[in-house]
């Protein structure tokens, strides 16, 4: 996923718990419709970006691909660190 993708689904997901919160949904129909809502609201986001930069913001890439890639190696010192604070837990 893209630092894009991911703000869709961000919005996606923020929009549906603001959605729920004001609505209060009872019931897993109404909480459905609410859900749509939210998708909706990142779709409509995704298209008109689409609009804008005249190609799809979908890519095939997954998060864990990108995040290896944009992850810099990790120096002796700070491995080191970090294993020391996983041991205090």
């Amino acid at each position: 996923m893209t630092n894009l993708e991911l703000a869709l689904n961000t919005l996606a997901e923020v929009s549906t718990t603001e959605i729920s919160k004001k609505k209060k949904p009872k019931g897993l129909e109404n909480n459905k419709q609410i859900a749509r809502a939210g998708g909706l609201a990142a779709k409509k986001a995704r298209i008109e970006i689409e609009k804008q930069i005249g190609e799809s913001v979908i890519t095939p890439r997954n998060a864990k691909i990108l995040t290896n890639k944009q992850t810099p190696a990790l120096s002796a010192k700070t491995k080191k660190s970090l294993k020391v604070e996983k041991l205090k837990k």
